[in-house]
Order: C-alpha cells, then sequence, then structure tokens
C-alpha cells in the first residue's frame, strides 16, 4: 500500500513539474505578446500626435515670413492686396466667424428638435428608420452641397427670399443692399444644412445616455412627456448637446468647397447677410494655387495656421463637454 501510495504522488509530481515547464514557455509567450502589442498600439497612438505637431511645425515654420513681416496686423487688417504685398485676414476671419456661428444658431434648435424626436417622441420602428437617414446626410459629399447651392438655392434666394427681406426688412443693415444670390446668407444656409446631421446624431447619442430612472422619476411624480423632456432630460444632456453644437461649429468653420460656392468671394467686411463675403478656407482654396510671391504664399499659410488651431480647439472643447456626460451617465449607472 505505501509503495503504491509513494509511486502515486511521484507520478503526480512528475505530472506537475512537466505541466509546469509545459505551462511557463506558454506564459512567458502570452506575456510577450502582450507587450508587443501594447508597444505597437502605443506607438501607433503617438504617432498620430506627432504627426499633428509635425504639421503644426511645418505651418509655423511656412508662416514665419508672414508673421514677421505683418504680426498682430495680420489679423486686424482690412487690406488684400497680393500686387502691393499687403496682405490683412480680418475680412477671412470675419466671414468664417460670422457665417458659422449664425449657421449654428440656425441647426442647433433643429438638431435637437429632430433627436428628442427620434429618441422620445416617434415610434420604435420609425425613429430607427429616421436615424439613419438624418446621419446619411452627412456622408453627402460637400461639392454636392454647393452645387445644389449654386444652381438651385443661390437663384431662389435671389428671386423670392432676399426680394422678401428687402421689402419688409431692409430698414435694418443686416438686410441691405441688393438681392445677388450668392452671399453670406446662402453660405450661412448651407452650412445650417450640412451641420444639422452632426449635432443631431451626437445629441441622439447624449439623450440616449440619460438614465432611465431620470425619466421614470418625473412620470412619477406626474410629469407630461414634454415636462420629462425639459426637466429630467434635457437638463441632464445639456453638457453633451453644447459639446454637440460646438463639434458642428468646428466642422462649419473648416468647410471649404461648398462655402466657396456660394458665398461670393469679395473680402468685404459688412454687416449685411446680402452682400458677398469670403472666409478663410475659401482664399485658401481660391487663390493658393495661383501665389504672386513667397509673402503672398506665407500669408495664406498663416491663414491655414490659424484655421488649424480655431479648430483643434473647438474640437477639443467639444469632445471635452461630451466625455463628461458619458462619464456621468456611467457613473449613475454604476
Amino acid at each position: 500500500m505505501e509503495l503504491e501510495m509513494g509511486s502515486c504522488c511521484t507520478h503526480e509530481t512528475d505530472q506537475a513539474a512537466a505541466t509546469g515547464k509545459k505551462s511557463e514557455p506558454a506564459q512567458a509567450r502570452k506575456l510577450g505578446g502582450d507587450a508587443v502589442f501594447r508597444y505597437l498600439t502605443t506607438f501607433f497612438a503617438f504617432s498620430i500626435l506627432a504627426i499633428l505637431a509635425l504639421m503644426l511645425y511645418e505651418m509655423a515654420g511656412e508662416s514665419l515670413p508672414a508673421i514677421k513681416e505683418f504680426g498682430w496686423k495680420f489679423v486686424s487688417s482690412e487690406e488684400w492686396d497680393a500686387v502691393q504685398g499687403h496682405f490683412g485676414a480680418l475680412p477671412y476671419l470675419y466671414g468664417s466667424v460670422v457665417s458659422s456661428v449664425l449657421a449654428l444658431l440656425l441647426a442647433t434648435p433643429l438638431s435637437i428638435g429632430a433627436a428628442l424626436f427620434i429618441t422620445e417622441v416617434a415610434p420604435g420602428r420609425l425613429g430607427s428608420l429616421v436615424a439613419p437617414l438624418v446621419e446619411l446626410l452627412a456622408a453627402i459629399p460637400s461639392v454636392i452641397y454647393g452645387l445644389w447651392g449654386v444652381l438651385v438655392m443661390a437663384p431662389w434666394l435671389q428671386s423670392t427670399v432676399q426680394p422678401f427681406l428687402i421689402e419688409h426688412f431692409g430698414f435694418l443693415p443686416f438686410f441691405e443692399g441688393a438681392p445677388y444670390g450668392v452671399s453670406m446668407l446662402a453660405a450661412i444656409f448651407i452650412l445650417m444644412i450640412m451641420v444639422v446631421p452632426i449635432i443631431t446624431s451626437i445629441t441622439r447619442e447624449v439623450l440616449l445616455a440619460v438614465p432611465q430612472s431620470q425619466k421614470e422619476a418625473a412620470i412619477a411624480l406626474g410629469a407630461t412627456r414634454w415636462e420629462t423632456i425639459r426637466v429630467a432630460i434635457l437638463p441632464y444632456g445639456k453638457s453633451g448637446i453644447l459639446g454637440a453644437a460646438i463639434l458642428g461649429l468646428g466642422r462649419a468653420i473648416g468647410e471649404t468647397m461648398a462655402v466657396t460656392m456660394v458665398i461670393g468671394n469679395a473680402p468685404n467686411i459688412s454687416l449685411s447677410l446680402l452682400s458677398p463675403a469670403y472666409t478663410m478656407p475659401s482664399v485658401i482654396a481660391n487663390e493658393f494655387a495661383e501665389t504672386t510671391s513667397k509673402l503672398h504664399a506665407s500669408a495664406l499659410m498663416e491663414i491655414g495656421l490659424i484655421l488649424m488651431v480655431v479648430t483643434l480647439v473647438v474640437n477639443a472643447m467639444a469632445r471635452l463637454l461630451i466625455w463628461s456626460v458619458s462619464r456621468s451617465a456611467k457613473g449613475g449607472a454604476a
């Protein structure tokens, strides 16, 4: 009996030793694979940041002649004369800010209403059908929007909307002038249409992140559907909705082709929305291939640098706001 027990223990010990010898290399290979994967993904992540830093460095280097020549006058001067070598970016800054902000003011209520309809009002099947259709608008190339704007929307504005505004509101400085069709107003409408899918999609995700307990508590207190939306849903997701709007602003500021085709491309600063204007992306697209001097190219590159920095800041702010809502939702669910 003792011999049998001893041999059994010896057999188990040998088996365990053999298993240990086999498992140690496997464990080492597993750890080695994890390390390689971790280092590889870390390299990929930081390579994106390195590319961004390289872009900023190169653009700053190319902009240096204009920065040295004009300094802060570059963003405060209205003169843009490539022949005389005088460059001021104020009309382009003004056009980008006014068109983007006014488009955002028009698009945000429309987008919030669409997102609320999809998530809270529409039946489940209808909401699941409308949501991808709205998001599909973001996949349309911007040049298609611009082509539609210059061939359909601008003539309609020139013959219908702008004469109406001039006749009834022409006493205001915002609606003075002649009905050109292509104008700041046309650019605002195009940008509004283009940012609606982005704001709607992100707002929908924010509203879906609202805990069900928030809605149930409001309903239990006797709130109607509108009161539930106003008291329980919108206050909870306001930071995320604001982030979605700011993200749409970043999209609007950087839009090039569609705006270039309908804004009129005149470097003017005018309160009238009916007059042609210019934006930072538009002037880069129109003049970069036809630069007359190194200083001209450097001035355009400085406009691009300003545009890139503004876009990065706006998008970073939007991402932080959306992230704060997502973290709050996870904390509430936990």
